[in-house]
């Protein structure tokens, strides 16, 4: 038995992990180094486009649920993100080109993957899982619109931050604390007062933006917004967000700040930070300019400008079943943004799934079918749900969740019972299907 896996990011190297790992063969295709979208660099697979953390891990939090959930269902993209992670206080960060590194070298070195380099033009008669993710080709595009018998996609855009050399960084003008105290102080924060802050902020919203096509302030994902964007919707948008001063008391003067852009570390040598929350799309030289007026980043050095990319997602909850398979064609299954789960770890969860599911469904055995009760299951029953009204792209969260169905007091207990549930029942679902090889 053989699947073809088609993208090599974070979703689709997970469900040819978990596919091969449960003794079938995959055919893992991706079009880089042939071919890249405009937001990829590395030829190595899982490249990390964002340089965002893979976010917290408490389990308080239901991205941290979700990620310990992969963890103990042997999830690759986890294993290689524990193995290449950096100081980020309650965070999971990684340094990209090691993550990307190590996800390569064990998914090339696995006996049942074969990883060919080629763009796929053509839904492919067989067994597939389609992972393209959100920069899908316009050729792959133009096929999968034809095979969904013209279903319309549906797109919105996200944005990258800017990343800065640490040596350029003004540090009599910024310091080193996490939020509250909590855990190491992994970040650096660049304080400004009110003055500082609303001339910033005037600079934002008159900047010059580059060109992209079809982008307006309605198409933008709320959990990945443009800087320049939370600018225009209020004075105060940016300290509410990104810039928020709450924990991050200023030692030089034992006070919190008016506002404080934060600085996350970017590489595990601590050369590289980027910009929290600075998604952007900017002109290149009105990015140095603008942001040249936060005070420690005055003469600080950009090494990679703030970049705007194409979301494409289709819409799944007419489309797909719990397994992320199409309900008229269970042998095309999808996963990564592209069904409409938003965020690295959420993309890397639905390959997972997907993986596990069609390989239990290849060698005859039952489906696990992850419950809601489960962040992976919820996530799941999210994106193939009949009753959204407009469907959009999601992140984890316990909104999503089945309920406890009792009361507990206070938001964090809730949320540390509804994760004390969802990994009891991970671990009976990881017993079933070992002892169904």
């Amino acid at each position: 038995m053989r699947v073809t896996v088609v993208g090599a990011g974070l979703a689709g190297c997970e469900a040819a992990w978990q596919l091969a790992e449960r003794n079938i063969e995959v055919t893992l295709i991706e079009m880089k180094p042939e071919k890249k979208s405009p937001a990829h660099v590395s030829n190595d697979l899982a490249e990390l486009v964002c340089s965002n953390s893979l976010r917290g891990s408490d389990l308080a939090n239901a991205v941290g649920l979700l990620k310990e959930e992969m963890r103990r269902l042997g999830s690759l993209i986890i294993s290689c993100a524990d193995a290449t992670a950096l100081p980020a206080g309650g965070a999971l960060a990684v340094d990209r080109t090691a993550f990307a590194r190590a996800v390569t070298e064990r998914v090339k070195s696995h006996p049942r993957i074969s990883v060919e380099s080629r763009e796929v033009t053509a839904i492919p008669n067989e067994n597939v899982i389609i992972a393209t993710g959100p920069l899908t080709s316009d050729a792959l595009s133009d096929a999968l619109k034809a095979f969904l018998q013209d279903t319309e996609f549906l797109s919105f855009y996200d944005a990258a931050a800017p990343i800065v050399t640490s040596d350029s960084i003004d540090m009599t003008s910024a310091y080193l604390a996490s939020r509250y105290g909590k855990g190491d102080a992994d970040y650096i924060n660049c304080p400004m007062n009110a003055d500082e802050y609303r001339a910033f902020r005037d600079a934002l919203v008159t900047a010059e933006e580059a060109a992209v096509h079809g982008f307006d302030d309605g198409g933008v994902f709320e959990g990945c917004m443009p800087i320049e964007v939370m600018a225009r919707r209020g004075e105060d948008t940016m300290r509410f967000g990104p810039l928020k001063p709450v924990g991050l008391d200023d030692p030089s003067t034992g006070r919190e700040p008016y506002a404080v852009v934060q600085l996350r570390r970017d590489n595990a040598e601590g050369t590289l930070y980027n910009i929290v929350g600075f998604q952007t799309h900017l002109k290149f030289g009105e990015q140095k300019r603008v942001f040249s007026m936060i005070p420690a980043l005055r003469d600080a050095e950009i090494v990679r400008y703030g970049v705007m990319h194409r979301n494409t997602y289709i819409d799944s909850p007419k489309l797909l079943d719990r397994y992320y398979s199409l309900k008229s064609n269970p042998r095309v299954t999808f996963a990564g943004q592209l069904t409409g789960v938003e965020g690295y770890v959420e993309s890397a969860a639905s390959g997972l799934l997907a993986g596990v599911e069609k390989a239990r469904a290849l060698l005859g055995q039952a489906p696990l079918d992850f419950p809601r009760e489960t962040a992976i299951g919820a996530l799941a029953l999210y994106v193939s749900g009949g009753a959204v009204s407009k469907f959009q792209p999601m992140n984890v969260n316990f909104g999503i969740i089945e309920p406890l169905g009792r009361k507990v007091r206070g938001k964090r207990e809730k949320n540390l019972e509804i994760s004390k549930r969802a990994l009891e029942i991970i671990d009976e679902l990881r017993a079933t299907d070992k002892n169904d090889d």
